[in-house]
This record gives C-alpha cells, sequence and structure tokens, in this order.
C-alpha cells in the first residue's frame, strides 16, 4: 500500500479517478487539480502533510454537479461518498469546511483556511491570465494578481475574502499569489493556459 492511501484512506490515483467519475466538466476538473497543485505547495511551505492536503484540494468539489443548485448540500454529499470509500475525517472535514458559510460551520485550522483561499484564488489567477493577449500563466505576475483582486469588478464571482484567508496561515497576499501562480504553471499544459 502506498504512503497516501494509508495516510489519506484513498491513493492519488483513486481520487483522481473519483474526480473524474464525478466531475465531468473540463473546467472544473482543471480547477481542481489547480486547487490541489496549490494545496500541495501550501502544505510543502508550511510543513504539512502534502498528501493530504492535496487530496483535498482535489476532490473539494466532487458533488459540485449535483449540489450547485443546492449549496446547503455542497460538501455534505461528498463527505458520505469519501466516508463510504474509506477517506480520512481530516480531509472530508477540510472539504465541508470550505463551504463553510452556507454548512453553519466556522474554519478553524491552517488545513480548512488554505483550502478555501487555495480554491478560490484558481479563479482569479485564471481571470488575470484570460487578460493577456497569449493567454498564458507564464505572462502572469504575481502584483497583477494581487492589483486584479482590488478591482471588485474583475472575476466578480471570485470571493476575495476567502482569498485572504492565506493571512490566517501566515502568508500575505502577494506570498500566496506568488506560490499559487507558480504551482499552477507547473500544470500550465494540462490547464490549458
Amino acid at each position: 500500500m502506498d504512503s497516501a492511501k494509508e495516510k489519506c484512506g484513498i491513493s492519488r490515483e483513486e481520487a483522481l479517478a473519483l474526480m473524474e467519475q464525478y466531475i465531468e466538466q473540463d473546467n472544473l476538473r482543471c480547477h481542481c487539480l489547480a486547487t490541489e497543485v496549490i494545496m500541495h505547495a501550501l502544505a510543502r511551505r508550511l510543513g504539512a502533510d502534502e498528501d493530504i492536503w492535496g487530496i483535498a484540494g482535489l476532490l473539494h468539489d466532487l458533488d459540485y454537479a449535483e449540489t450547485k443548485d443546492d449549496m446547503q448540500r455542497h460538501g455534505l454529499v461528498t463527505e458520505t461518498v469519501l466516508k463510504e470509500k474509506g477517506v480520512s475525517p481530516a480531509i472530508t472535514g477540510a472539504i465541508k469546511s470550505h463551504n463553510a458559510d452556507n454548512l453553519g460551520l466556522q474554519r478553524s485550522s491552517p488545513f480548512e483556511h488554505a483550502l478555501v483561499a487555495a480554491e478560490c484564488i484558481t479563479g482569479l489567477v485564471v481571470a488575470t491570465a484570460l487578460v493577456y493577449p497569449d493567454k498564458k500563466l507564464a505572462s502572469v505576475k504575481p502584483s497583477s494578481i494581487v492589483k486584479r483582486m482590488k478591482q471588485k469588478e474583475f472575476a466578480r464571482s471570485v470571493n476575495r475574502d476567502h482569498i485572504k484567508e492565506c493571512e490566517l496561515i501566515g502568508m500575505q497576499l502577494d506570498q500566496f499569489a506568488q506560490i499559487s501562480l507558480e504551482a499552477m504553471c507547473a500544470i500550465s499544459g494540462r490547464l490549458g493556459l
């Protein structure tokens, strides 16, 4: 058994297959993959478990297709699916917590704050890349992401308050933007950016 499966209750390969089974839209798959690589980078930076944080990033929107019109269930359906698979409660707890506002929960751990910040910044990074002529992540600078963060009309659906939770894990916004951008650049080919 690989070490990720021992810690997480699911291997990365099994998690990827599950994500692909439940999520059909490629843009949502890309969002989950981007969240995964950011979570890996954050875990590495903070001395946390990369496997656990990465799997949570990869699976955080597993039930989105089913719950997008009923956000009071988003995360709860994923929890049920993952419990049946024997996935670590730490992972399912963080996944539920990324939708804390709709579930009446409070985020309290660095893991939970990191997941919500990571999954939200992916949209801002992608939107920033798309305004460049070449539409490539390699053209984006962290300072551009921070600048766009202040423009409320830009990528309006991106929750800036959730991104700012990076401060609750001891990271300033510019540093968080840089880590997130670098992580996403590593899979730019898969993201089509």
